[in-house]
């Protein structure tokens, strides 16, 4: 193994509201190297952004911001038309709001949530006004992309540092895209088969499709969903992995 491959390791947080609890941020924190943090749209509200904020700052985890379309009860993870000018408005509304939160309102990160970051996966124009919300507020941050997606060529040619992502908790498509939720292989809870995809991918720069294929991947940054019921056990077997075949687990990717 090249010992100088290095990896992000980061995790989908913050995405508890008001009363209702979901996840286990704090343990996870304890694993990952980055944090994508809920902004108030589908989920997560002003004092658990600032927890989460706060929570990462005291385990020196990255920091970003993670908006996606304004749907609560679907959790973001329904597509909503919306006209390109609206979606660069609520990007950069959230990604400013969890700015607010720390100490020099600088994020290192932005990666869209859900339904948005897949549509943008694919749309260029979708993928376009994305960008163009995150440039508004901070044109120095890293994208976090789909790896090949339309989303990273948009931030190519904005001029735009980025980061391609891929998932160890979720299968893929022969596309490159991942197996949609409402299918019973999407996703993967099984701590040493996740662990396994992402050794594989790192050392592949690959995966193997649902239909057998094999797909090609940039690896800058390993994804594991915060949500997901075996999110802290799939979180410590993926990082022991990687760093156990000299794998450095690092936000310094850019």
């Amino acid at each position: 193994m090249n010992k100088m491959i290095k990896v992000d390791f980061n995790s989908d947080l913050g995405e508890s509201f008001g009363n209702y609890k979901i996840g286990l941020d704090s343990e996870i924190l304890h694993q990952v190297t980055s944090a994508n943090v809920a902004c108030g749209f589908h989920a997560g509200d002003a004092s658990i952004m600032a927890q989460t904020v706060q929570l990462a700052l005291d385990k020196g985890v990255a920091i970003g911001a993670h908006p996606g379309f304004p749907d609560l009860q679907g959790f973001g993870r329904r597509k909503i038309e919306m006209n390109t000018s609206d979606i660069t408005d609520i990007v950069a509304y959230q990604v400013g709001a969890l700015s607010a939160f720390t100490p020099d309102h600088k994020l290192h990160h932005v990666k869209a949530h859900g339904a948005l970051y897949n549509m943008a996966a694919k749309d260029r124009l979708i993928a376009d006004a994305v960008i163009t919300g995150i440039k508004l507020v901070d044109p120095q941050t890293i994208v976090y992309g789909l790896a090949n997606s339309e989303l990273i060529k948009a931030a190519q040619d904005a001029n735009m540092k980025f980061a391609q992502e891929v998932f160890a908790d979720r299968n893929y498509q022969s596309d490159g895209s991942l197996v949609p939720r409402s299918q019973p292989n999407a996703i993967i809870s099984n701590p040493a088969e996740a662990a396994q995809r992402a050794l594989e991918m790192v050392e592949n720069k690959s995966v193997v499709s649902v239909t057998g294929e094999v797909v090609p991947l940039a690896v800058d940054s390993i994804c594991v969903h915060g949500d997901n019921h075996s999110a802290v056990d799939l979180a410590i077997e993926i990082k022991k992995l990687l760093l156990d075949n000299q794998v450095t687990v690092t936000n310094k990717i850019c």
